[in-house]
């Protein structure tokens, strides 16, 4: 018996790196997955990759019709929720004099009223008011990074929707946590560094107080740690899976 077993969760951003990896570790102790992707081929190769207890949804969590559409499709096919990963997000480069109205508005569209809308309208399926909810963060959201203000600053606004959630949620059964990773490699790492991909992985080495990258699934470890009974006194923290970066 798995420490998932018979469990429902909705993981979005489920078709690569971290959101990939945290369905396959559900799925593995027992969790019927529910995966979100924007691309229709991506996210059959993911359910393909999961292999079984796996439903993939097509849609963009900025697009409150599509999320309406993913919860829907749970409800029939599961009837309640336990566990929420809202992990769907995205960043790009521009330092402050180039920064446009395009990429402010796609990433905290996706970011944040993305996350903001998952959780909202996932919050009727959780039966009794129990479960857990989890959001993805970033060493981003405390630390600087040159270039990628808007990234940081929507990542920030995460962090600070969770303390207040646990506020709106007070009594309840229900907690929210933010999982922030640090230097992780995942397939989105090869178009946001491009040609100074070595460069990023090379200087881990010195930047990072354990001298390497992370994976995806140290964080699916973190992640399934605050999905479950283990982390039952847990509630609004923000847990660094960043090997020190962040705590320097």
């Amino acid at each position: 018996m798995g420490k998932f077993e018979g469990k429902v969760a909705v993981i979005t951003g489920g078709t690569s790196g971290i959101g990939l990896a945290t369905a396959k570790r559900f799925v593995a102790e027992g969790a019927h997955v529910f995966v979100t992707g924007r691309r229709q081929s991506e996210l059959n190769e993911a359910v393909n990759a999961i292999g079984e207890r796996v439903t993939g949804v097509q849609g963009d969590v900025s697009n409150l019709e599509d999320l309406d559409r993913l919860f829907q499709t749970v409800k029939r096919e599961k009837g309640h929720l336990d566990i929420l990963f809202a992990n769907a997000g995205l960043g790009t480069f521009l330092p402050l004099g180039q920064i446009t109205e395009e990429q402010y508005r796609n990433t905290f569209d996706v970011n944040v009223k993305g996350t903001l809308f998952t959780v909202q309208k996932a919050l009727p399926l959780f039966p009794n008011q129990t479960g857990s909810i989890i959001l993805t963060g970033s060493t981003t959201g405390s630390l600087g990074d040159p270039a990628f203000s808007v990234y940081g600053a929507s990542k920030a606004a995460v962090r600070q929707m969770a303390r207040n959630w646990i506020l709106d949620l007070k009594g309840t059964g229900l907690r929210i946590n933010v999982v922030s990773p640090g230097m992780i490699y995942t397939p989105s790492y090869d178009s946001l560094f491009g040609d100074a991909l070595n460069h990023v992985l090379e200087s881990a080495k010195t930047t990072v107080p354990m001298g390497r990258v992370g994976k995806s699934e140290e964080i699916a470890n973190a992640v399934a740690f605050l999905a479950s009974e283990e982390s039952s006194y847990v509630n609004g923290v923000e847990l660094f899976v960043d090997g020190g970066l962040a705590q320097i």
